[in-house]
């Protein structure tokens, strides 16, 4: 991996991280494309700059999330699930789940379909979750550790799923965003760490800072767009991702 690698694979996470369709299934097939060798570093950059988009949240909803008691007990019961599933699985996430882009493939599309189910049926009954809707949010967020399902996309898809309307699901998948993302980076950091050279860090810095300000953008206009449009094109969208990349590379 080099600096220009670093830089690219920083934008794609920004973009994707907090839209339904897998920053990390995207930064894999990014990888394979820019045919970069799927190294236990790679595989922690990949984990780490993710928290340069999850402070990015932080710096818009720090307020929500510390000054109100009742949101930060939904996201601290909404993670508890997924912080659980990730650390039994850590070992077999990194060095079997992650870098394999026929999982990612597999992810994308019939996360795809899901989505476009969801949304087809989808009838908005509530704006408030509940503690029981956190939870089952949560429960549902643990899948996304398989590449390609994606974080954003199932807790989306779960809040759909339970009634609650557009805006508060995407604000929700939002806040969840910052302790699911933050125990990630820290546990791998915490497992390997102390083996990152100077060059990787300065790598890591990089795609951390890329990271940060892309989704800065994403994240304002994600809000905007979910107030007038569906998930519907998400949804076609990871369905022609997954089929081009199949057709065209793996294939």
């Amino acid at each position: 991996m080099n600096i220009l690698h670093a830089i690219i694979l920083s934008i794609i996470e920004g973009i994707t991280e907090f839209l339904p369709i897998s920053s990390t299934g995207h930064m894999v097939l990014a990888s394979t494309l820019l045919k970069i060798q799927e190294t236990n570093f790679v595989k922690s950059f990949e984990i780490i700059i993710q928290l340069g988009a999850i402070l990015a949240v932080l710096l818009l909803y720090w307020k929500k999330l510390l000054t109100n008691k009742d949101t930060f007990i939904k996201v601290l019961i909404a993670f508890i699930p997924t912080g659980i599933v990730g650390l039994v699985l850590y070992k077999y996430i990194k060095d079997v789940l992650l870098g394999n882009p026929w999982i990612v493939v597999w992810s994308l599309g019939i996360g795809g379909i899901l989505l476009i189910l969801l949304e087809k049926f989808h009838k908005e009954k509530k704006k408030n979750i509940s503690l029981l809707d956190a939870f089952i949010i949560g429960c549902v967020q643990s899948l996304s550790v398989i590449p390609g399902v994606s974080r954003a996309a199932a807790t989306i898809g779960g809040a759909l799923f339970l009634g609650i309307e557009r805006e508060p699901a995407v604000e929700f998948s939002f806040l969840l965003a910052i302790p699911t993302m933050a125990a990630a980076t820290g546990l791998d950091l915490l497992k390997s760490g102390h083996h990152f050279t100077g060059n990787q860090m300065e790598l890591l810095a990089i795609g951390f800072v890329g990271a940060f300000i892309t989704a800065l953008i994403v994240v304002k206009w994600f809000i905007g767009f979910v107030k007038n449009h569906t998930f519907i094109p998400f949804g076609i969208y990871r369905i022609l991702a997954a089929l081009a990349f199949y057709f065209f590379v793996l294939r």
